[in-house]
């Protein structure tokens, strides 16, 4: 059973989601994380946002890296000023020459579905870096961040 949960990391809270690369667990694990800190204190589009780039992400992780089998995924959120920022790890094969995809945006006659991930997660998110360190994967990135006025 996948273990969430908060930790302070150089005195910020970094809140951390596990799950296991198959579709519900992915659903699932990224639904726990809407409703939890730091995404449910964010303003409806930054949190729209996120939903999008993160679901966009999972999803992938899920289709491509394990594709030949499923294995764990780990989450990781820490809110700054106007930021937030993102890690996601996981056990599954590299990215192609181990680098992120470019994401030109696709022509739609082209693609049978989808093809508009990498393009997205491009264009909403910001500081995108990858790196594969002995058998694991390392995306970041940070997205807006502005809280709710509730």
């Amino acid at each position: 059973m996948p273990v969430d949960g908060a930790r302070l990391i150089e005195m910020r809270v970094e809140w951390q989601f596990h799950m296991i690369s198959d579709s519900r667990s992915v659903r699932d694990g990224l639904q726990r994380a809407l409703e939890a800190e730091p995404l449910c204190l964010l303003s409806v589009d930054d949190r729209s946002t996120a939903e999008i780039v993160l679901a966009e992400v999972l999803n992938n992780i899920v289709e491509h890296a394990y594709a030949a089998g499923t294995g764990p995924i780990r989450l990781s959120l820490a809110l700054g000023e106007g930021v937030l920022n993102c890690r996601i790890e996981d056990e599954g094969a590299a990215m192609p020459g181990e680098t992120l995809p470019a994401g030109r945006l696709p022509n739609p006659a082209d693609l049978p579905e989808g093809g508009f991930g990498w393009h997205l997660i491009r264009t909403l998110g910001h500081q995108l870096s990858y790196r594969r360190s002995g058998s694991t994967n390392q995306l970041r990135f940070s997205l807006p961040a502005e809280r709710s006025g509730r």
